[in-house]
């Protein structure tokens, strides 16, 4: 046990460092949610980058290609307006006229206004539209005075060419922008590879650790409980689990080696407890082995039998009790105690009990107290003065001769108390916590009286399975108060047993002799 106390404090020490399960398990499951929503909200990121960049990417090309397509036109629209004999041919090509070109060009114009993402792309375009509504005035402005057809064309064509020029910046510039977005899809990519493969490495360590912690933290410490539990239930009574682990499993095998030291401690009481009954029933047996040897040396006079039956009759009765409260203890632990309950009055309980002391002339002053009026109870009689029987052989048993003791009955609103009081050697705070517990007696209780110590214990239960409930005062050398406590009937007589012929007399109530002490 010293063995097993020191290693108990040991795993105490480090208590506070221990996990439990369920802490490592949110903690574990914390951690994943989190890998989750920084994973998700990267790719989010990701998405959202990419498919700015894709934009980007489709409206530089379609830039370029309006831009493109822009000078196509002007150029067939300026070499159908120049050409020699025939000026207004439609265009081969799309069988479009100089005129479906200009309308062509305006819309093309409000497009790449539409679609224009910068700034500088938007004044770009704005330059282009103003050289291309330019380059159409001076296609279809008339010839001025002294102005000839060669100079006119000359002005046509110089607005013609600063369009061109710009329309090759705006090239430039979306060409400028898909690069930029490229190699931005790039970095990003290269990013989104490096970030995954840490997150992937970073989610295989996690489940590494977690392997490796359960392994080391949580199934070894089951496998060492188990392994305990078998051997001590293979009869490896000294076997006790390490409180290892978690907080769980630590509890586990904190409960079973409470469990086992129990089971240990009652197998040692056991054991004790056959040595007490077998040392106990040897002391009357050899008193009367001892009585009837002696009826059969000599002459057997008439005083000699009556000691020697008086002394019989005290062994057989000390038996009797003995052998009675081991089968009451045996039916309590089994749950067949019965009971047959009826409605009476504790007054006559007590009475009786009071009684049959006074008869046996103990030495002792025996009080009863008890109130004018019926105080009722609804329990088995027998049962309840067995309750009475040993506590007032108790009180009178560890009381110094001459000594008081009173039994007293108080009714207390809807409950019954019947309390037996004495002047005894009295009980210590730590004798008193394990009073009720079978075959356990305090070590004064063990030199003054001999017995097993199970009759307070059946008395408790007794009291319990009434639905009471016993409570116990002491104070070593000023005595003890025991009060059993019971529910009151209130209405309905008292069920009373018949009187024999020499009970006639009238009740001892009538007189008002019971209100105050029966000596």
């Amino acid at each position: 046990m010293r063995d097993h106390d020191e290693a108990g404090l040991r795993p105490a020490v480090r208590e506070e460092a221990a996990m439990s399960l369920r802490a490592f398990f949110s903690t574990v499951v914390g951690g994943l949610v989190l890998l989750t929503v920084v994973s998700a909200t990267l790719l989010v990121v990701l998405t959202t980058a990419l498919e700015r960049m894709a934009s980007t990417l489709s409206e530089s090309v379609e830039g370029v290609r309006q831009a493109e397509e822009l000078e196509v036109d002007l150029l067939v629209h300026s070499r159908l307006l120049t050409s020699p004999g025939s000026p207004m041919v439609a265009d081969p090509s799309r069988g479009r006229s100089p005129p479906q070109l200009e309308a062509d060009l305006r819309r093309q114009l409000l497009e790449m206004h539409a679609i224009a993402s910068t700034q500088e792309e938007r004044q770009t375009v704005a330059e282009v539209q103003q050289q291309v509504f330019a380059y159409l005035a001076a296609q279809h402005a008339p010839l001025g005075p002294g102005m000839t057809q060669a100079q006119h064309d000359t002005s046509a064509m110089s607005s013609l060419d600063a369009a061109l020029r710009s329309l090759e910046r705006l090239i430039e510039i979306n060409v400028d922008q898909a690069q930029t977005a490229r190699q931005s899809a790039a970095h990003w990519s290269e990013m989104a590879d490096v970030l995954g493969l840490l997150l992937g490495l970073l989610l295989l360590a996690t489940l590494g650790l977690v392997v490796f912690w359960l392994r080391r933290f949580a199934l070894r410490p089951v496998t060492e409980l188990r392994s305990a539990m078998a051997g001590f239930g293979r009869g490896g009574r000294h076997l006790r689990a390490p409180e290892e682990g978690p907080l769980e499993i630590r509890d586990m095998a904190r409960t079973f080696n409470e469990m086992a030291d129990s089971l240990t401690h009652q197998q040692e009481q056991q054991l004790a407890f056959l040595a007490g009954v077998a040392h106990d029933l040897r002391n009357p047996l050899s008193a009367l082995k001892l009585s009837t040897a002696l009826t059969n040396r000599g002459e057997v006079t008439p005083e000699r039998m009556q000691r020697t039956l008086s002394l019989v009759r005290r062994q057989v009765a000390r038996l009797d009790r003995m052998v009675g409260d081991l089968l009451d203890a045996t039916r309590i632990e089994a749950g067949k105690l019965e009971l047959q309950p009826e409605v009476r009055d504790t007054r006559e309980l007590a009475r009786s009990v009071v009684e049959l002391y006074q008869s046996s002339d103990s030495g002792h002053t025996l009080e009863l107290v008890v109130p004018d009026a019926a105080v009722l109870v609804r329990a088995d009689p027998s049962r309840l003065e067995q309750v009475l029987n040993n506590l007032v052989s108790n009180a009178l048993k560890y009381s110094p001769s001459g000594s008081r003791v009173e039994v007293a009955v108080r009714g207390d609103g809807d409950h019954v108390v019947l309390a037996v009081a004495d002047q005894g050697i009295g009980m210590s705070p730590e004798e008193l916590q394990g009073l009720f517990i079978p075959f356990q007696r305090a070590g004064n209780a063990k030199q003054r009286a001999p017995g097993v110590g199970l009759g307070l214990s059946v008395s408790r239960r007794i009291i319990e399975a009434h639905g009471g409930r016993i409570e116990v005062e002491s104070q070593p050398g000023q005595g003890s108060v025991f009060r059993v406590h019971l529910a009151r009937v209130s209405a309905g007589p008292p069920r009373l047993p018949a009187p024999s012929d020499e009970e006639e007399a009238p009740a001892k109530e009538d007189s008002g002799e019971d209100s105050g002490a029966v000596h």
